[in-house]
C-alpha cells in the first residue's frame, strides 16, 4: 500500500472512543457524509462583506461549521536531499450549541493529516487521527492561534508559525516566517464555490513562508530549510451535489511569484465555472485569476495500486493573460493519502516540480516547486462528504 496509515489513541482513551462513535450514531451523523440536506441550521454562512483582520483570524471561527488549516511544503538538506511534507488539521461542526452543557458534549470532531513525502527513494507515508473537542485530546482556540490533535499542533510564536508532528519514526519540527502578506482569495471577502449563496468560503494563504527546523524519518534526523505555503478556510457549505472534487495547485516560483489555481470538476466531467485562482506577485501584489481566464491540462496518469483511482500527474497549466505557461510534473506518482478512520477519503496530495514551457515568459528558464491536491477520484464526491 502507497500510503500507510495510522491512527494514534491514548490507551486510557479506549472507552471514550466507543462513546464518540455510539454519539456520532444517535446524532445521525456519519464521518464521511451521508446522503441528507446539509446540517447548517444555527451555523453562519459565509457572506460577502467579510474583513479580515490578522494575526486574528488565523485562530478558529467556531461560528462556522467547517474549517480547514493546510500546511504543505519542499524542504530540503544542506546535502540537497529533498522532502515534502503535509500538516493538515481540521474542525468539523456537529451540534452548534449543544444543549447538554458537559464538555463531553459533541460538538465539534477534529481531525488531521500528517504526510512526509521523501522525493529521494521515492517513498511517501501518511497517518490519520480524530478526536473529539472539548475534553482537551483535539481542538482550536480562539483567543489566540493554536490548533492541535494530541501532540500534532500549529502555533503562532511572533509572527512565525510552529508546526510538531510525529507518528513512530516520522517527525517534523519547524518554524515557518512569512515572506509575505496574508493573500485573500476571491471578491469582497468570499471565495465562491456554487450558484447558491452560502456555498462559499472565507479563504486566505500565506503563501511564502521561509521554513527551517527537523525532519526525522525512518530513524535518522535532518537539518532541513525551504519553502512552506500555509491555507485557512471556513465556512458552513461548500460544494453543490453536481461538484465531485477539486484540482488544487500551489506554485512558489523562483522569481519570487507565487500562483495559486483551483478548479471544481463536476459528474459530466465538465469544469464547473466557479474555479478560479490568484497570482501574488515578487512585492506582494495580489491578482486575481478569474473563471475562464486559465486552463489547466491533464498530460499523464497514474493508477492507485490501493484504490484504483487514476490521477493526473503531470499537467500544463497556462494562464495567457499573466504571461505564464507551465509544466506540472509530480515529484514522483506514489502520494495518495488513505483515511478511512477519520474522513473517509482518498486523495491525492503531494510535492510537484515546475517549469516555464519556452517562448511564453519573460524569462524561459524560471522554475519553482509546490504541492498539488486532487479529491474525489476515488470513493464518494467531495459534495457527500460536506453535505
Amino acid at each position: 500500500m502507497s500510503s500507510p496509515s495510522a491512527c494514534k489513541v491514548p490507551k486510557q482513551a479506549s472507552f471514550w472512543r466507543i462513546a464518540l462513535v455510539l454519539s456520532l450514531v444517535l446524532v445521525g451523523l456519519s464521518v464521511g457524509g451521508a446522503d441528507e440536506e446539509p446540517k447548517t441550521e444555527g451555523w453562519k454562512e459565509a457572506e460577502a462583506g467579510y474583513r479580515f483582520s490578522f494575526p486574528k483570524d488565523h485562530a478558529a471561527h467556531k461560528d462556522y461549521r467547517i474549517e480547514w488549516w493546510y500546511y504543505t511544503g519542499n524542504l530540503r538538506t544542506a546535502e540537497g536531499r529533498r522532502f515534502g511534507y503535509q500538516l493538515t488539521f481540521f474542525r468539523s461542526g456537529v451540534v452548534r450549541r449543544p444543549t447538554n452543557p458537559s464538555r463531553w458534549a459533541l460538538r465539534d470532531l477534529h481531525l488531521a493529516h500528517f504526510a512526509i513525502s521523501d522525493v529521494e527513494t521515492p517513498s511517501f507515508r501518511s497517518f490519520e487521527r480524530i478526536n473529539r473537542g472539548g475534553v482537551g485530546w483535539a481542538g482550536a482556540e480562539v483567543s489566540s492561534y493554536r490548533v492541535w490533535n494530541e501532540n500534532w499542533q500549529a502555533t503562532l510564536r511572533g509572527d512565525d508559525h510552529v508546526l510538531e508532528a510525529r507518528d513512530g519514526d516520522a517527525a517534523i519540527s519547524l518554524k515557518l516566517t512569512p515572506q509575505k502578506r496574508p493573500v485573500v482569495h476571491g471578491e469582497n471577502g468570499i471565495s465562491q464555490k456554487g450558484e447558491s449563496t452560502g456555498n462559499a468560503s472565507h479563504y486566505y494563504s500565506l503563501t511564502r513562508l521561509q521554513t527551517s527546523g527537523t525532519l526525522e524519518w525512518k530513524g535518522s534526523t535532518f537539518r532541513v530549510a525551504g519553502l512552506s505555503w500555509m491555507d485557512h478556510e471556513f465556512g458552513t457549505t461548500f460544494l453543490e451535489a453536481g461538484q465531485v472534487g477539486w484540482d488544487w495547485f500551489s506554485v512558489q516560483l523562483e522569481d519570487g511569484r507565487d500562483l495559486m489555481l483551483f478548479q471544481l470538476r463536476r459528474k459530466d466531467g465538465s469544469i464547473d465555472p466557479h474555479s478560479s485562482g490568484t497570482l501574488v506577485e515578487r512585492d506582494g501584489a495580489v491578482l486575481p485569476i478569474r473563471p475562464g481566464t486559465f486552463a489547466l491540462e491533464p498530460e499523464r496518469t497514474w493508477r492507485s495500486p490501493a484504490t484504483g483511482a487514476v490521477y493526473p500527474v503531470r499537467w500544463t497549466v497556462s494562464v495567457p493573460g499573466h504571461n505564464l505557461h507551465l509544466e506540472v510534473v509530480e515529484a514522483f506518482p506514489g502520494q495518495e493519502l488513505e483515511t478511512p478512520r477519520s474522513a473517509g477519503i482518498s486523495y491525492w496530495e503531494g510535492s510537484i516540480q515546475v517549469t516555464s514551457l519556452d517562448g511564453t515568459t519573460s524569462d524561459s528558464t524560471v522554475r519553482g516547486r509546490g504541492y498539488l491536491e486532487m479529491t474525489g477520484y476515488a470513493g464518494k464526491s467531495m459534495a457527500e462528504v460536506f453535505r
